[in-house]
């Protein structure tokens, strides 16, 4: 209890000397918090690294099993665990403390990696694809929360840019680190080699995530009855359902008369319509909340996040391709064409937020920038075998800079746009549809250059045994190097084709994403009509303090006025809809005996 000795401002640096588990997100010191961004930072790298590294690996991994026409499973897999489990881990940060839920998703990325380097047959790289994208997701999540707990709104930008840079560098370098490792030591060292650097970041968040949140006194029991398990597995079984589907029927040409073609199809179409009703009727706080599909803004960021993704991941996942097939190039130049992408997601992040920062507006860096990646996805459905040097290096900037400044300004006209309480289930709305369309990305794109790579091949190559040449070509791309001349300029061709149909795709689907941004209104960051409370809140790293007053169920918050203010308690009927993090403040946890560090105190 404080006394009349007690000083009225306390030093952050002597609490954190004297009570080190007791030290607020704010509070910590520097050394402290470079040492948790470290950790998260390098987590989230990885996370990135293992949504493309695929993409250079798939010849040598489809060729080493034989199976080319499932190797689109390795993409899909992971990002498919990645859209249905990522909405979890905000809820797991209130119920096991930041340091817990993170250290939790790295434990399970590292493992899938893990078996993802051991594994001895398709079947099971893919499933342990599944389980790396199970932790994958959580890891963007977890460190989003936490790096939003130790800065203020002013400095989050700033601080979110620069994981941005960490997340784009990932998505780029993918692709040319596992061309490179699987040139030199064969593409299981590519999974391997990650092993190191799971292990530093679960060195430096538990020595220096120790920090400890405000708690609101609420049982784990019921937290945990509060996650929308039925959405999720509903989610998962729409989604992966229409992978099948779509798997069976385009890349393993069975008829729409055989059962694995009509069973998957039904079933996705049941799951969607069963998952809605979930999310309109039962889910008491669901993972993508009905009142935001009745506003304009969240609706049309959604839809832009699903036709960009949907255009990144067609693009990120068979451009290297065009050169190990068409240009008949190594796995590692095929993935170095990736390295300008890399680069200019980066700094296109950096660049939206800094303009951001110093303009206080979005909409027309949108608007300018936006358009640069139909520039770059025209250049490169335009590259042909003997196409220079430039264009095949440098067409995909556009696309990689454009999209990296669509995301980052959608994602603040989004925010912008919602009530404060309303933040954290706006952002998984937004991520959710962009999960959705990394996942639409690699299935649709390959659904659709499966079925036109078949009809190309069986339209040139003809004669005794063609089929099984044609069989051969399609399940083996680095079949196509060793074909004769004639066989080989047929299978080169067809590839080509099948890839520019690709290319169109992604080209549709970003310039439709423009026009659908174009109604997006323009909003002032400096002002912030949507913050109803502007009182200084005080810090209690203990249970929920204020008092309950039974007349009229509130609870009552001394003001510094001295009156009280009233606040409406929730009641046990009322659906919440959060997604990330609780609606009544960004650094509670649930329980008053855990804090960030999920320590008991």
């Amino acid at each position: 209890m404080a006394t009349e000795r007690d000083p009225l401002i306390v030093n952050p640096s002597n609490l954190t000397q004297h009570h080190p588990l007791q030290a607020g997100p704010r509070d910590i010191p520097k050394s402290t918090r470079y040492g948790i961004l470290v950790g998260l930072w390098s987590a989230t790298f990885l996370s990135s690294v293992n949504t493309t590294l695929v993409a250079t690996l798939l010849p040598s991994i489809s060729s080493d099993f034989n199976k080319s026409h499932e190797a689109s499973w390795l993409g899909t897999s992971y990002l498919l665990a990645v859209c249905t489990f990522t909405p979890l881990y905000g809820r797991l940060c209130t119920i096991m403390g930041r340091r817990g839920a993170n250290q939790l998703a790295v434990c399970i990325t590292a493992l899938g990696t893990l078996l993802c380097g051991l594994s001895t047959n398709m079947e099971m790289l893919v499933a342990a694809r599944f389980l790396a994208g199970m932790g994958g997701g959580g890891i963007l999540t977890t460190c989003t929360i936490t790096t939003s707990d130790m800065y203020s709104m002013r400095s989050r930008g700033l601080a979110q840019g620069v994981q941005s840079v960490f997340n784009g560098l990932g998505m780029g370098l993918g692709g040319p680190i596992g061309g490179l490792i699987s040139d030199r030591f064969g593409w299981r060292w590519a999974f391997l080699i990650q092993m190191p650097l799971f292990v530093l970041s679960l060195i430096f968040t538990t020595y220096n995530l120790r920090y400890v949140t405000p708690g609101k006194g609420k049982d784990i029991k019921d937290v945990l009855k509060r996650i929308d398990y039925g959405g999720s597995c509903v989610l998962l079984l729409s989604v992966g359902s229409c992978l099948v589907f779509m798997s069976m029927k385009y890349n393993e040409d069975l008829p729409w008369s055989n059962q694995w073609v009509y069973v998957p199809l039904a079933l996705a179409c049941i799951s969607s319509v069963i998952f809605v009703l979930v999310e309109l009727l039962v889910a008491p706080e669901p993972i993508m909340a009905p009142f935001l599909l009745k506003q304009k803004v969240p609706v049309l960021v959604g839809a832009n996040n699903f036709l960009v993704s949907l255009c990144n991941f067609s693009v990120m996942y068979f451009f290297p391709m065009w050169f190990q097939t068409v240009a008949l190039t190594s796995a590692t130049t095929a993935g170095l064409h990736l390295m300008p992408n890399s680069v200019c997601m980066s700094a296109g992040s950096l660049f939206a937020g800094w303009m951001m920062h110093r303009t206080g507006k979005y909409k027309l860096i949108n608007l300018i920038f936006g358009f640069f990646p139909f520039i770059g996805i025209t250049l490169i459905t335009l590259m042909r075998e003997d196409s220079g040097s430039l264009q095949m290096w440098l067409s995909i900037i556009p696309l990689g800079f454009g999209n990296a400044v669509v995301l980052q300004t959608n994602l603040v006209a989004l925010l912008a746009h919602l009530s404060e309480d309303s933040m954290a289930v706006g952002t998984g709305f937004g991520s959710l549809f962009r999960g959705m369309g990394q996942v639409g990305g690699v299935a649709i794109s390959s659904a659709l250059f499966q079925y036109k790579l078949d009809y190309e091949l069986r339209s040139r190559i003809h004669g005794e045994g063609a089929a099984e040449i044609v069989n051969q070509i399609r399940h083996s791309t680095t079949f196509v190097g060793k074909l004769p001349p004639d066989l080989q300029r047929a299978a080169r061709d067809s590839y080509a084709i099948s890839l520019r149909a690709v290319f169109t795709l992604a080209a549709c689907s970003t310039l439709l994403a423009y026009l659908i941004r174009l109604p997006i209104p323009e909003k002032n960051l400096d002002s912030q009509p949507n913050e109803t409370d502007t009182r200084p809140k005080s810090i209690d790293f203990g249970a929920d303090s204020r008092a309950l007053d039974p007349a009229n169920g509130r609870h009552a918050v001394d003001t510094d006025e001295g009156a009280e203010d009233t606040r409406p308690l929730l009641s046990n009927r009322e659906r919440r809809f959060t997604t990330l993090e609780p609606t009544e403040g960004t650094q509670n946890l649930e329980s008053a005996s855990i804090g960030g560090s999920a320590r008991k105190r």
